[in-house]
């Protein structure tokens, strides 16, 4: 098998899971990182179809190993291409990260403005969650956990904001409530993400069925920006730690590089077991399935490509 045709056909032992991949050239460049929803449906188009991609057709020519990230979900893929784009960019990226503008949820508990805000930095005044990608999406979501969870009307304030709690029928006494709630929310929490995704669609399907459909759109856009921001998402995160993830098998170890919060660096290399066995040991618990995961993604497509 030779190096033009190789990477192809491996191509087809990409899981059909969102992502990350990179192509790497015959001396070991690397050449290109991108992501994708469906990794072997992507990675297989730059040899079916480059479509408005013509200008990697040069690139495509030089790919003799293709390595991938099976991450958790669109928004993790999402900063882990970030991360690593800005930490070092290849030849054939033409930007350093994404577009998605990078943001935070707020928790403001003034008694005349209570209620989640979107915010591009943080400050020590108040709680706050996240980073989320995508200043749309933030807002979308911040929208639909008011919509369920309607803080700002908790306000002591006069005005229209007291005529709509009346409607809601809530008022400051419901505030604490409502604050425990939406924190579980942003927490992760899966009992509260579930009881809030299933309310925003019972509404959604009550509008439809009213034949209200620009109201269910709005809502069903809602709700995908909601799954966005509480998806499993550990590649960049609030605190700024610092930890290094190891995967091992088949000889194959992985590392992920978490610095200031950020997972910077994805390297895998050979290494025997006795090696490998510390260091997969040190890794945090949580980081354990899906570096594990990977390992065997990264031993596959290496013995592939050797074949």
């Amino acid at each position: 098998m030779s190096l033009m045709t190789a990477p192809r056909s491996v191509a087809r032992r990409l899981p059909l899971e969102t992502g990350v991949y990179r192509f790497r050239d015959g001396a070991g460049k690397v050449l290109y990182i991108g992501r994708a929803r469906n990794l072997r449906r992507r990675v297989q188009s730059y040899w079916t179809n480059l479509g408005d991609r013509p200008q990697l057709a040069g690139m495509v020519r030089r790919i003799a190993r293709i390595e991938s990230v099976w991450c958790d979900s669109e928004h993790e893929a999402a900063w882990l291409e970030r991360n690593l784009l800005e930490h070092s960019k290849p030849r054939w990226n033409l930007a350093e990260g994404g577009a998605e503008v990078a943001g935070y949820i707020r928790f403001d508990d003034g008694p005349s403005r209570p209620g989640l805000r979107f915010v591009h930095t943080v400050t020590a005044a108040a709680p706050h969650f996240g980073p989320y990608l995508g200043g749309l999406r933030i807002r979308q979501a911040i929208s639909a956990l008011h919509r369920v969870l309607p803080l700002p009307y908790t306000s002591a304030a006069d005005g229209s904001a007291r005529e709509f709690a009346r409607l809601f029928g809530i008022g400051p006494a419901d505030r604490e409530t409502l604050v425990r709630t939406a924190m579980s929310v942003l927490e992760r929490n899966v009992a509260a993400v579930t009881a809030l995704r299933a309310e925003l669609v019972r509404r959604r399907d009550r509008a439809a069925t009213e034949l209200r459909f620009e109201f269910a759109a709005k809502l069903q856009d809602e709700i995908a920006a909601f799954d966005w921001i509480v998806a499993e998402q550990k590649v960049s995160r609030l605190e700024p730690h610092e930890v290094d993830v190891y995967g091992w098998a088949d000889r194959v170890l992985v590392r992920f590089q978490m610095e200031a919060g950020r997972v910077c660096r994805w390297t895998q290399r050979a290494a025997s077991e006795q090696t490998a066995r510390d260091r997969v040991a040190a890794t945090p618990a949580h980081w354990r399935t899906f570096a594990q995961r990977n390992a065997e993604l990264a031993a596959t497509l290496l013995r592939d490509q050797k074949a």
